[in-house]
């Protein structure tokens, strides 16, 4: 069961969602180093998501929640991963299962109901796709589900799941029989409040990201065969999971190298008031070299947004080997940048950047993106990408 706290929502609000997000980033700013330091659930700031209503944001009108887009979402995850990394990413991966009911859920009369559940009762979603046994190649699964008289069991192996015990439901992947193919898969939604056990086979002691609370567990579950996405995994993954992911994941990182940079700017910002002839301070340059590779993020972040927003609806678009290989190219470049700004940080603001503590500390910062080129692998997606590409020209065109 999830240990958030049950609270009362506010009544709705005239605020926008990045108002309210503002509000909660407020909350975050104030419990991240305990967070980091103790590697705790940030449990004020998902109390706050719940209580300004925004778990439920992406979800379509129709069905109580707000209908944001794409680029609406991905910035109240930049708003509060410069508050908060730990707990942009958590929003993050709850915002990547919550795209799988919108994009898939409209499928079958469990998913749309408990899609309406999420809005209404601002749920967090949580996922477990990795398993002992096959790394983090999310397209392979060893568990299987069993289904026999209209119900399901399901026991899998789960190396990482992310706030797993925090969660109100769990997406887990497994093979869609016992005697199917490891690539041959479904996701199924296992609620906190139905037939489910976690038990805890590892502790997230991290560098980084260490308020995410990705233990490994021995997950458990039983239910209703409805429980289970029609559509196979494969395409949920091709026409939803994947690009939400690398976007979002993006979203997270993009914010926390931007706060990273702002704590740069302040720095010599404060340094140049202090040359009295109006030279630069020794940090400058640096900060330029920062912001060229900030921007540069931010151009890839909002491009792959575009591309991703003109192709939902399209199938075909959406599994195509050019965009996949966009997508993948946008995980790699952001997680090398990131890291490359927050370094570039640390070099302007020098010891009282270092140091934990100070308005210009990045340590935390420099912790938490270290997590990103190893969140599914970089050499992993530069593999896929370049298979891909034995079988594709690159598109040269500017408005491609």
């Amino acid at each position: 069961m999830s240990v958030v706290r049950m609270i009362e929502p506010v009544p709705a609000s005239a605020d926008t969602p990045a108002e309210r997000m503002r509000r909660v980033a407020k909350i975050a700013a104030q419990q991240v180093d305990a967070v980091d330091r103790e590697g705790r659930f940030p449990v004020d700031t998902i109390e706050a998501l719940k209580r300004e209503r925004l778990l439920g944001v992406a979800i379509p009108v129709e069905h109580g929640g707000e209908g944001l887009g794409t680029m609406e979402i991905a910035d109240l995850i930049v708003q509060l991963a410069q508050a908060c990394g730990s707990s942009a990413m958590i929003y993050a991966m709850h915002q990547i299962k919550t795209s799988s009911f919108v994009s898939h859920g409209g499928a079958s009369d469990w998913h749309l109901a408990y899609m309406r559940r999420i809005a209404a009762e601002q749920l967090l979603m949580a996922s477990a796709t990795t398993e002992a046994g096959i790394g983090g190649n999310l397209r392979n699964s060893i568990c299987a589900v069993e289904v026999a008289d209209g119900r399901f069991s399901l026991t899998k192996e789960a190396t990482v799941i992310s706030y797993g015990r925090h969660a109100d439901a769990i997406l887990a992947t497994a093979r869609r029989a016992p005697d199917a193919a490891s690539s041959d898969q479904v996701m199924v939604v296992i609620p906190a409040d139905l037939n489910r056990t976690l038990e805890r086979t590892s502790v997230w002691d991290t560098l980084g990201m260490r308020g995410t609370c990705s233990d490994g567990f021995h997950l458990v579950a039983h239910g209703d065969a409805a429980q289970i996405f029609p559509k196979p995994f494969s395409e949920i993954a091709a026409q939803s999971m994947l690009a939400s992911s690398h976007i979002f994941w993006g979203a997270t990182w993009f914010g926390i190298a931007t706060d990273a940079f702002n704590r740069a700017q302040a720095f010599v910002k404060a340094a140049a008031r202090k040359q009295a002839d109006g030279s630069l301070p020794p940090g400058a340059l640096r900060l330029a070299e920062a912001a060229a590779l900030l921007q540069e993020m931010k151009g890839h972040l909002t491009a792959a947004i575009h591309r991703f927003d003109a192709a939902k609806g399209n199938d075909d678009a959406l599994s195509s080997i050019g965009f996949t290989a966009e997508i993948n190219a946008l995980k790699v470049a952001a997680s090398e940048k990131a890291g490359a700004i927050v370094r570039l940080a640390m070099l302007v603001n020098g010891i009282v950047g270092y140091k934990n503590g100070t308005p210009f500390s990045v340590g935390r910062h420099l912790r938490d993106v270290s997590s990103a080129p190893v969140m599914i692998s970089n050499d992993r997606i530069l593999s896929n990408t370049a298979t891909l590409l034995l079988m594709s020209r690159f598109d040269t065109s500017l408005r491609g």
